[in-house]
């Protein structure tokens, strides 16, 4: 017979706790424990090491990170207990910092948690070490990186241009790499310098700080 899973749940809405607190055991999880702030929930993970918790992002006393809080805390002195945050609001920042603190994780929008079943697969994918990221959020962070990306403003040809000059090939070495004539090269390195708004100062030193914003945005 195989061995519940072992769950602790974080949300202070005692109605939507409760719910999904008896959707777990109908699904055959074992719910070690609930908490509705952070303080309950780290001390009831400490006691209990569940095999998994699921927190609410924004907690009392003052609803902002009190859960991504808590969860830091748990990852950082328990890696091996799976985290699924629950978040009224796609937080591209919180998801990143979330998805960077390795395997186990999971990001989901409450207003997207429709199907049973699928949640429940979700919870055991996160305990066997997978990383789940809601959809919604999966484009938001998408649309972030090219809100922040600067080499946005290039064209495809002069992100080829600027990713040869970041290899250390001069103008007639691009040139004859991309097979066109040297001065259409210089006229793509004149646009690259003007669009990355690089200050004016020698040529050579404005190719460097080129180069540097195109190793940033790698």
């Amino acid at each position: 017979m195989s061995t519940q899973l072992r769950v602790i749940l974080a949300e202070d809405d005692v109605l939507l706790r409760e719910g999904v607190a008896s959707l777990l055991v109908r699904s055959g999880f074992d719910v070690e424990g609930q908490a509705g702030d952070a303080s309950q929930l780290l001390a009831l993970v400490r006691d209990r090491v569940p095999d998994l918790v699921v927190i609410d992002v924004r907690m009392p006393p003052t609803h902002t990170t009190e859960g991504l809080d808590a969860a830091r805390v748990i990852r950082d002195e328990l890696p091996e207990v799976g985290i699924l945050m629950l978040s009224a609001h796609a937080d591209v920042e919180h998801a990143m910092e979330l998805l960077a603190s390795g395997r186990g994780i999971g990001y989901l929008l409450k207003s997207r948690v429709t199907d049973v079943e699928e949640f429940i697969d979700t919870l055991r994918r996160i305990t066997k070490g997978a990383s789940v990221v809601d959809p919604a959020l999966v484009q938001e962070l998408v649309s972030a990186r090219r809100r922040n990306d600067p080499l946005a403003v290039l064209s495809a040809r002069e992100r080829e241009v600027l990713a040869l000059m970041a290899e250390g090939r001069s103008n007639a070495g691009i040139a004859h790499r991309l097979w066109v004539a040297e001065g259409t090269v210089e006229k793509h390195v004149r646009s690259i310098l003007t669009k990355l708004n690089l200050p004016e100062t020698a040529e050579d030193h404005r190719r460097v700080l080129a180069v540097v914003r195109f190793l940033e945005a790698r």
